[in-house]
């Protein structure tokens, strides 16, 4: 639940009880009020300390800073692109950066999310990691960053992998050697994962199945005509 703000009131509703909102309640009911700005703001805040997230709040606070550029916390801005990186691969980023004024986008923290939101696109994973680590003043500022892009970094390697090389997981989630080992004992342990030595003793880990990873378990839609549709066939036919 988010935060609570005490509902304005009218003159003649000054004796009646108090009415407290959600800032999803009032984000729903009058979006482009700019008296819950601070709301949203410190709604911003509070899903970074305590790893929750709702995209819709935030892109309602930028539209608000797009009406009032003169209140726009520049801080705020690169925590809420910082959370839609963080919950790839949905396009939070791309559509809280569309909201963004191009002067702003160019400032250097900015620059730099673009270019972190370019590499995760393209799985480019060790071009990622370093271009983070060079900014983790940035990116440290919201905690669960790491490792939310280390899910979404398996998530993109289930896709096409069945099996991995180690090597490229390690580089995928940056993660080496002994944590690497732990790592992947609570993937096996937690997650289905299995295994196997490849050719020339190279430690392979093998995805839990899945129809993009394994293309004969996806279901042909050919098969799931229902069969009320095929019976209004025959007298086409006839």
């Amino acid at each position: 639940m988010g935060r609570e703000r005490e509902a304005p009131q009218k003159p003649q509703q000054q004796q009646e009880e108090v009415v407290s909102y959600t800032v999803e309640q009032l984000v729903a009911v009058n979006p482009y009020n700019p008296d819950i700005l601070p709301d949203l703001e410190n709604y911003v805040n509070e899903q970074v300390s305590s790893l929750t997230y709702s995209l819709d709040a935030n892109l309602c606070l930028l539209r608000l800073y797009q009406f009032e550029p003169e209140r726009m916390s520049t801080q705020i801005v690169a925590r809420i692109l910082i959370k839609a990186l963080m919950a790839m691969p949905a396009p939070d980023f791309g559509l809280c950066l569309f909201l963004i004024p191009e002067r702003v986008q160019m400032e250097e923290q900015f620059k730099t999310l673009i270019v972190l939101s370019h590499y995760l696109e393209t799985g480019r994973f060790r071009q990622f990691w370093d271009e983070a680590a060079k900014n983790r003043h940035i990116v440290e500022a919201v905690p669960g960053f790491e490792q939310a892009i280390q899910t979404y970094a398996i998530h993109l390697l289930s896709l096409t992998y069945q099996k991995v090389p180690r090597s490229i997981l390690a580089e995928a989630i940056n993660i080496e050697g002994l944590s690497l080992d732990k790592f992947l004992e609570q993937q096996v342990s937690n997650c289905g994962w299995t295994l196997e030595k490849g050719h020339g003793q190279v430690q392979l880990i093998v995805l839990p199945s899945n129809e993009f990873n394994h293309p004969e378990l996806k279901k042909n839609t050919a098969d799931s005509i229902p069969l009320e549709h095929v019976t209004r066939i025959f007298p086409i036919l006839g």
